[in-house]
């Protein structure tokens, strides 16, 4: 597996990383022992970088990493994250960024997580109430303390991206970026390759829609399964996104490969400072998505894929409720 560096601090990663979201919440059924499995086949195949958070089950996703990087986290390179509040229950408590609330969530996490420290710790989400030099300002305590090697924002705007790097330098920033969601190439990736910052891309199979496995409402109404509130997954924006969808496969066909290789692989090829953390909570895909880092891809490939799923082109919004989202 290749590596490659986010930011200019110095951390390296694998090309692809593993988001273990799914393993524990939001996308149907749970199996914490494939879960396991997938994340030790992970580090068989070279996939270093675990992307979790403290709000996935809510609690249970940082243990569950934790017991699977036992005994080897020192080949593990360890994201968490904090901000979106949540109860044992499940409740939603906001967002918060409050300097004590960082510290007191950063002590939790890693009591759940059972080390001593993360690579990457990232913001959840901007907590618009704080000013962000004072929630950066707390993350770079953590770093001198040892807690955080390296710090990095969520789905920060331009402006904020650039408030926080002047407190202390971002690492990372992670938003959603993928074949069905282009808006970061307008907004954010300027702004960070100008200022050294990696980007991490979640959801870089459009939360596994580019992978072709749903077809119609049934394929998204399984217990504990979330997708199906999404705006892209409903009624007339389904069909159209249906219809790009096909442009993808008939591609990924012609190159025989899967819709959601051909989807990493074109992730892949957006510059040496983009990171995938394609989620998945089984080996199998674990095993296909891998596949795509070996997949090069020529010139006129990737324009036939931006003539075929061009920016703007899916229909409906990202989340049924923007309001969260920094912009």
């Amino acid at each position: 597996m290749e590596r490659r560096s986010l930011g200019t601090q110095g951390l390296e990663v694998s090309a692809e990383g593993l988001g273990c979201m799914g393993m524990s919440e939001f996308y149907g059924p749970t199996d914490e022992a494939e879960a396991i499995a997938t994340i030790h086949r992970a580090l068989e195949l070279g996939v270093d970088f675990l992307d979790t958070a403290d709000m996935y089950g809510p609690f249970t996703n940082e243990r569950l990493v934790g017991r699977a990087i036992a005994g080897c986290r020192q080949e593990v390179v360890l994201a968490t994250k904090f901000g979106n509040v949540r109860g044992e229950d499940g409740s939603w408590g906001g967002v918060n960024g409050r300097p004590e609330y960082v510290r007191s969530a950063c002590e939790a996490s890693l009591a759940r997580l059972g080390v001593d420290h993360v690579d990457l710790y990232y913001q959840h989400r901007v907590d618009k109430t704080v000013p962000i030099e004072e929630t950066v300002g707390a993350m770079a305590t953590l770093v001198g303390e040892g807690k955080v090697r390296y710090i990095g924002l969520s789905e920060a705007s331009p402006a904020t991206i650039r408030r926080a790097q002047a407190v202390h330098p971002i690492t990372a920033l992670q938003t959603e970026y993928s074949l069905w969601c282009r808006d970061a190439e307008q907004t954010v990736l300027p702004v960070v390759r100008e200022l050294g910052i990696g980007f991490v891309a979640y959801a870089p199979l459009g939360r596994g829609f580019l992978a072709g496995r749903f077809r119609g409402p049934d394929d998204l109404c399984a217990e504990g399964e979330t997708r199906c509130r999404h705006p892209r997954f409903q009624d007339d924006n389904l069909t159209r996104n249906l219809e790009l969808l096909g442009r993808l496969e008939e591609i990924a066909h012609d190159r025989g490969v899967t819709p959601a290789q051909l989807a990493l692989a074109w992730m892949l090829h957006r510059g040496a400072d983009v990171v995938p953390i394609p989620g998945t909570k089984k080996r199998r895909y674990l095993e296909e998505n891998v596949v795509a880092a070996a997949i090069a891809l020529s010139a006129d490939e990737l324009a036939r894929l931006d003539e075929a799923l061009p920016p703007g082109a899916t229909a409906g919004q990202r989340y049924p409720d923007m309001k969260t989202i920094d912009a």
